[in-house]
């Protein structure tokens, strides 16, 4: 590290960086752009947090999604106190793991079962590994972003936003491995129709992760390939975990009416406690009978009662159409702000998760001036449940400032 980035970097920036790879446990939550990014976060109440120098932040990055109803949200902050004097794991289920379960049933079209895992990667790998029991084929069809577990065909995401070579597999993957896997880029029913006609009768699944910023494209997409699926006897998996209680509380089978087979919920499930779902048909689940799936912390009673908590809330609350609309007011407004001043950056997508784009500036130098005055943003940026009218008018002044420092001379 040279004398100069080392100056631009906190002592949590180096400590971090020294023991584990990229300085963080999770490859996007490491800062690059220090000092005015903070190194890190040591509190976060509603819609803002702090960092270790005390700096305060209007956070849209929303923990990377989970964070749906806002930090410390007392509710789900409550129901985990409560389980906490009972013990968080046990060596039979606990009543919560059905009780979840039984709600997210309730909301989900196509999960007729459910069963718990920690992340959203690994649920989707669970999935992929019934539907090949189940069919007996080996074949899968990747479409977006589904996990580092699962980026394993050459030219396949491996972060969002990051692809491999299209020519080889991935490092650390072997090429037979990454041979039975293909990418397809969203809204491209053709290719895929393309791949189901190379491989025939050898596709397992199709794992389909929405584009956010195209996100609307699915409405025709989303129809096709569950023909294509059907016609081919291949199962349809759904990620759910950006789109999922976020469009809609079942995601995007619920918003764009069309029913996979099985589907991957986890961001937006339990308020950023770590909890993800795999759901889908009887029929596909009970394969895990005989191809097994099981980890000892899926039923974790803290995690699910927050779960609870949360859903609770969002059928109270009407969650859902609050993220709609006050992500329309915020966002469009935000983008007139930019528009008006001439500035390249602008929010495209639905109103609950948009992506931001660029034209003619540099995406980094927009993030930079963001954290510069207190606005803590993502690729994929959010509003929470917490992202009141006080909140989001305060936020706007910030972007003023931001717009008014980038903008052209």
């Amino acid at each position: 590290m040279s004398t100069e980035s080392v100056a631009s970097t906190s002592s949590w920036t180096q400590r971090l960086q020294d023991v584990m790879p990229f300085g963080s446990s999770t490859s996007s939550k490491a800062p690059s752009l220090e000092p005015e990014e903070p190194s890190v976060i040591v509190r976060g109440k509603g819609c803002r947090v702090w960092d270790d120098r005390d700096r305060e932040f209007i956070d849209f990055r929303n923990g990377l999604g989970p964070v749906t109803l806002g930090y410390a949200f007392p509710a789900v902050n409550e129901a985990i106190r409560k389980q906490l004097d009972s013990g968080c794991v046990y060596g039979h289920p606990h009543p919560l793991e059905c009780e979840v379960a039984e709600m997210l049933r309730d909301v989900i079209p196509c999960a007729e079962q459910v069963r718990f895992l920690k992340t959203g990667g690994e649920a989707l790998a669970a999935c992929i590994k019934i539907a090949r029991a189940y069919t007996g084929r080996e074949h899968v069809i990747q479409v977006g972003y589904n996990g580092w577990l699962n980026s394993l065909s050459a030219g396949g995401r491996v972060l969002p936003g990051q692809s491999s070579a299209t020519n080889i597999a991935p490092p650390g993957v072997p090429e037979a491995l990454s041979a039975l896997h293909h990418t397809c880029a969203w809204n491209d029913v053709v290719a895929m129709k393309n791949v189901f006609e190379q491989f025939d009768n050898q596709i397992a699944a199709v794992v389909v992760a929405a584009d956010y910023a195209q996100m609307s494209a699915g409405e025709a997409y989303y129809p096709a390939i569950r023909a294509l699926t059907q016609k081919h006897g291949a199962v349809l998996i759904f990620d759910e975990i950006v789109t999922g209680f976020r469009i809609a509380c079942a995601g995007a089978q619920e918003y764009f009416e069309v029913t996979p087979d099985m589907a991957v919920y986890a961001k937006g499930m339990a308020n950023g406690m770590p909890l993800s779902a795999y759901v889908g048909k009887r029929d596909l689940m009970q394969t895990i009978k005989r191809a097994v799936i099981s980890t000892t912390y899926g039923g974790e009673a803290l995690s699910l009662a927050a779960a609870k908590a949360t859903l609770q809330t969002y059928d109270r609350e009407n969650v859902v159409d609050f993220l709609w609309a006050q992500g329309e007011s915020f966002w469009t407004r935000a983008n007139q702000i930019m528009k008006d001043r001439n500035v390249g950056a602008k929010l495209e997508g639905f109103w609950p998760c948009p992506m931001w784009s660029f034209e003619g500036l540099d995406a980094q130098q927009f993030f930079r001036a963001c954290y510069k005055h207190g606005l803590s943003l993502y690729n994929v940026s959010y509003v929470n449940f917490s992202h009141k009218d006080t909140d989001v008018e305060d936020a706007l002044k910030r972007f003023e400032k931001v717009a008014d420092e980038l903008r052209p001379a």
